[in-house]
């Protein structure tokens, strides 16, 4: 679950001028195929972007004891990241060239314990992409199992700088 594109320093990401220059699917698919770096905190958290087409990206990840939370568990903010990374890129799937998006907000339902490295795909599917704001759901799988362990919706801000 590795990237070779992990980034070490700020001046290693795609400066937003670069961005804006593509579509939103463009940028996604790149970071997929390895021509832009992963999210650092991608790396942080142990998890990987496993697919990527218009309206749909998929992050597969493990989460490792410095996910826990003081019970031992894994900490909600695991599954929140997760869930957020991969229903915020699915919106980015949308943009046309010239936009980003920012998050607005995003809720999650822990429905089970994901464990300590325990594998899980976090899936997110737009289900609206208008002008100024996309919307998307999502939900964290067991690879293995394909039992549901979370599930969230998110609203994202579209810009145009």
């Amino acid at each position: 679950m590795s990237n070779p594109l992990h980034v070490k320093s700020p001046d290693e990401l795609v400066p937003l001028t670069e961005v804006l220059k593509i579509s939103g699917l463009d940028f996604i698919q790149g970071v997929l195929q390895g021509k832009y770096p992963a999210p650092p905190i991608a790396q942080t958290l142990n998890f990987v972007m496993h697919a990527a087409e218009k309206g749909r990206v998929a992050f597969r990840g493990a989460p490792r004891f410095d996910s826990s939370n003081p019970m031992g568990g894994i900490h909600g903010g695991w599954y929140g990241t997760l869930l957020d990374s991969a229903m915020s890129c699915a919106v980015q799937t949308m943009l046309p060239v010239g936009s980003v998006y920012t998050t607005l907000e995003y809720k999650i339902n822990i429905t089970r314990a994901i464990t300590l490295g325990m594998e899980i795909e976090a899936v997110g599917t737009v289900q609206h992409s208008g002008r100024t704001t996309g919307v998307a759901a999502g939900i964290i799988r067991g690879v293995d199992d394909g039992k549901t362990y979370a599930t969230g919706l998110a609203t994202c801000l579209i810009l145009r700088p």
